[in-house]
C-alpha cells in the first residue's frame, strides 16, 4: 500500500513538473493564464449565478488542456525530427489549430454566459440615463 501511495505522489509531481514546463515555455500559456484570471474576475464582478460556472470552467479546461497537449505534441516532434520536415510542420500546426479551436470556442461560451450580464451593467454608460 505504501508503494501505491509513493507512486501516487511521483505522478502527482511529474503533472505539476510538467505543468510548469508549459508555463515556462510557451508564451501562449500565459496569455491563457491571463485570460483565465480575467474571465474568473468578471464572472465574480457580474455574480453569476451557480448554474453558468461549470460552463465556463469546462471552457477554460478545454483551452488548457489543448495548449498542454500542443506542447506535448511539440516535444515529441522535436524530439523525433530535430531537423526540419515537412511532416513535422504539419503535427504541430495541427496541434496549435487545436488550440485556436478550444480557444475560439472558449469565447464564444464566454460571450454567451458573460455577454448579457455584462452589457447590462456598461449599456448604462453609453445609453442616456
Amino acid at each position: 500500500m505504501l508503494d501505491f501511495i509513493r507512486s501516487r505522489i511521483a505522478s502527482f509531481r511529474h503533472a505539476f513538473h510538467g505543468l510548469q514546463y508549459v508555463l515556462r515555455t510557451q508564451k501562449n500559456a500565459w496569455i491563457h493564464l491571463v485570460a483565465t484570471a480575467a474571465v474568473i474576475a468578471l464572472g465574480l464582478w457580474l455574480a453569476l449565478p451557480a448554474r453558468d460556472w461549470p460552463m465556463l470552467a469546462l471552457a477554460i479546461a478545454m483551452v488548457w488542456m489543448a495548449e498542454v497537449l500542443n506542447t506535448s505534441i511539440e516535444a515529441v516532434v522535436d524530439l523525433a525530427s530535430p531537423v526540419h520536415h515537412p511532416l513535422a510542420k504539419v503535427g504541430k500546426d495541427v496541434g496549435a489549430g487545436a488550440v485556436l479551436i478550444a480557444a475560439g470556442t472558449a469565447v464564444v461560451v464566454g460571450l454567451l454566459i458573460m455577454g448579457p450580464p455584462l452589457w447590462a451593467r456598461i449599456a448604462p454608460l453609453f445609453v442616456g440615463r
